[in-house]
């Protein structure tokens, strides 16, 4: 098992950055990738950005690219991401997620195991 606990989410006017962070404890070992979804009111969850844990490659929506960054810090077993340039459509709950599996490109909900309660962001215009 792997426990996720996120935080830095909050309430930021349009333009405004956050950086949101997520801890994993437990089973780290087994983590292959880390990433971040998120889900608007009424909408369905989706992708936003996702890190592989030994090569670092990173891979992002296209909503988000230019924006946002995610980056991870392995001696801690803790991811980030760094948002900024927000806009009122990013407000979401945003949820943190680990893959225990070796996936070539990690971006799907369906290749995620563990998932984090959420934080949620609001951006005001």
């Amino acid at each position: 098992q792997v426990q996720l606990v996120e935080s830095g989410g909050g309430l930021v006017q349009a333009g405004g950055s956050l950086r949101l962070s997520c801890a994993a404890s437990g089973r780290t070992f087994s983590m292959y990738a880390m990433g971040w979804f998120r889900q608007a009111p009424g909408k369905e969850r989706e992708f936003v950005a996702s890190v592989r844990r030994v090569s670092g490659y990173t891979y992002y929506a296209d909503s988000v690219k230019g924006r946002f960054t995610i980056f991870r810090d392995n001696a801690k077993n803790t991811v980030y991401l760094q948002m900024n340039s927000l806009n009122p459509e990013d407000t979401a709950v945003y949820y943190c997620a680990v893959s225990t599996r070796d996936a070539l490109i990690p971006t799907m909900i369906a290749q995620y195991d563990y998932w984090g309660h959420g934080t949620q962001v609001t951006v005001s215009s």
